[in-house]
């Protein structure tokens, strides 16, 4: 396939990256909000948003193969046309009931987008022999910081409806956009030395399922830690360290911006360090950040934990889910994304739970204990991993 055609994929990749990232922090700046309307306790609203976790899971499995029998772009489409029109649904909704049914159709089209283009993106990547993968997550947490800010600007002047119609029309634009592109690009062809078959029959070894697993397990600490400060960080911020709603959801932008910046360099930084040392290096900064976030005496102490915690964050989801694509093909990012958003199922009540019971700073920190097991799951398998 001729570079300019790569780059050209690589760019409509890129783009919905991006916009799955700004719809996605536009729904979370809104939860307060939405909270409010509903009537919801912590407990009730993490029941709520397991509606978003439980509808990516149940449908990532099935989208692997969707991807096999209609192939990624065409997939990837398809989901990002149902996600901006369920980004419509929530501020419709006034009991945590009917929240957590339009999240779970919401969850779907989340999960499937998410199979869909990490798929085609690790297509790529072994085309074009390079660990680019942290770019396109790169482009998703770009998106987030700028859903997150527009939602800042917005929270004082437009209703949560307002707002989340106007993001769903942005999506649809949006998608006719660069998904006449993406339609128009086929797949590209692996290199001499990676034929197309070898993700099928790797996948059929119990070594390298074992391996996939393994690399959905670091997802899922992960994903845990992303789904707690996209549905909890807010809230963290409002109702223990006294924000306002702007300043909240700018707090929820900082920890983007710092994974974006992590992820921009992320290609350079595996280069220079390899998976194994990138994945025990973020893990641990991860956990010591969430630490200083889920603490913290004071605003600014909060918002530099998130940064820091997304710094740390930043490069292990993609590093797991391509490592695990590479191994299996579309299955491989089937597993790995439902493991990871396994976390996020398991994040949202299980922090509403502990908020109850203890603290929402106390629930936080184990989210720094998810990124410390990441570094020792990623530490124990490094030999099997390299081979």
């Amino acid at each position: 396939m001729p570079g300019n055609t790569l780059t050209q994929l690589r760019i409509a990749l890129t783009t919905f990256f991006a916009l799955d990232g700004f719809i996605f922090a536009g729904w979370v700046v809104r939860i307060p909000a939405i909270k409010e309307q509903t009537g919801a306790s912590a407990t009730t609203l993490g029941l709520a948003l397991l509606g978003v976790s439980a509808g990516a899971v149940i449908t990532m499995m099935l989208t692997g193969r969707l991807c096999r029998r209609y192939g990624n772009h065409q997939v990837t489409v398809a989901c990002a046309v149902l996600l901006s029109l369920s980004i419509a649904l929530p501020p419709l909704t006034h009991s945590p009931l009917a929240l957590g049914a339009v999240l779970l159709i919401f969850g779907s089209a989340y999960g499937g987008i998410n199979v869909a283009f990490n798929s085609a993106a690790v297509d790529l990547v072994r085309a074009l022999q390079r660990p680019i993968m942290p770019s396109f997550h790169a482009a998703f947490s770009l998106g987030c910081m700028i859903g997150a800010g527009l939602g800042g600007l917005v929270a004082g002047t437009l209703s949560p409806t307002q707002h989340l119609l106007g993001l769903a029309g942005i999506g649809l634009l949006v998608t006719a956009l660069a998904g006449r592109s993406l339609l128009r690009l086929q797949p590209p062809a692996p290199p001499e030395s990676a034929p197309r078959d070898k993700p099928a029959q790797h996948r059929l070894s119990p070594r390298t399922r074992g391996l996939v697993i393994t690399f959905g397990l670091i997802a899922l600490c992960t994903a845990y830690g992303e789904g707690a400060l996209a549905d909890w960080g807010a809230l963290h911020l409002e109702q223990d360290l006294h924000a306002t709603p702007g300043v909240a959801a700018v707090g929820y932008s900082c920890f983007a911006l710092a994974m974006t910046i992590g992820r921009l360099t992320g290609t350079q930084l595996l280069e220079r360090l390899g998976q194994t040392r990138t994945l025990v290096v973020g893990g641990t900064t991860a956990a010591l950040g969430m630490l200083l976030a889920a603490l913290a005496p004071a605003l600014w102490v909060a918002l530099l934990g998130f940064v820091i915690t997304g710094l740390g964050l930043a490069n292990l989801f993609p590093v797991a889910v391509e490592r695990a694509g590479a191994l299996a093909g579309p299955d491989g990012v089937a597993i790995a994304s439902t493991l990871g958003y396994g976390g996020m199922l398991l994040g949202p009540p299980a922090i509403g739970f502990m908020a109850d019971w203890f603290s929402l700073p106390t629930a936080l920190t184990s989210v720094a204990a998810l990124a410390a097991a990441a570094v020792a799951i990623a530490f124990t398998t490094r030999r099997a991993a390299a081979h």
